[in-house]
């Protein structure tokens, strides 16, 4: 489980097929080969793990065919800038929502422009995802948390502040580019139930 606040902005550094080797800021007794690591929003686990040649470390994930075709992972080339995320400690601060890493498709910028000192963007899900994604409700988009400010179909606004663009991949990002998204856990479960009573959601 995680909570879409991110700690570490990696580099991939090297690409073997589905293996990918990103370098990062944590400190290598920090990480632990079979712990879960969320890379752009995508829970995936830390295969081996080694110290890097300065400051931080450098560890390897694997991603399965379903991963590749589902998220945003399988274009990566190196040198991408990756959102990380350790996962959330039994205590720790919920400082976002809940998120999961169980990415539930790929969504597109349409739109970036300033907004005060933040920078809003305007994103498209896909028509299946829209009826989970509600104004003022939580998204996370490359695994970062947000708030949705506006809804007008399969199109939804975020606006990114100042640090997060600083401490993110979200100053990089540009219309045409596509995000790994994943919709409020409980709006997912909320449909559920009322689907399964009958109900329209």
């Amino acid at each position: 489980m995680f909570t879409g606040i991110i700690s570490s902005i990696g580099t991939l550094v090297e690409r073997q097929g589905a293996r990918f080797s990103i370098a990062c800021r944590y400190k290598r007794g920090s990480l632990e080969e079979g712990a879960s690591i969320a890379c752009d929003g995508c829970c995936l686990t830390l295969v081996d793990v080694r110290k890097a040649r300065g400051k931080g470390a450098v560890f390897t994930v694997e991603a399965s065919n379903e991963t590749l075709a589902r998220t945003t992972i399988g274009a990566w080339q190196e040198g991408r800038r990756i959102n990380l995320e350790r996962a959330l400690a039994l205590g720790d601060e919920l400082g976002g929502h809940l998120v999961t890493g169980h990415i539930d498709g790929l969504a597109k910028i349409v739109e970036r422009e300033t907004d005060g000192e933040s920078v809003r963007f305007v994103v498209e899900s896909p028509q299946a995802l829209a009826r989970f994604i509600a104004e003022k409700g939580s998204v996370a988009l490359d695994g970062v948390s947000l708030t949705v400010n506006a809804v007008d179909g399969t199109r939804f606004g975020v606006n990114v502040i100042p640090y997060t663009l600083a401490h993110t991949t979200w100053e990089d990002r540009v219309p045409g580019d596509l995000l790994n998204l994943e919709v409020d856990l409980l709006a997912r479960y909320v449909a559920r139930l009322a689907e399964s009573e009958g109900r329209a959601p």
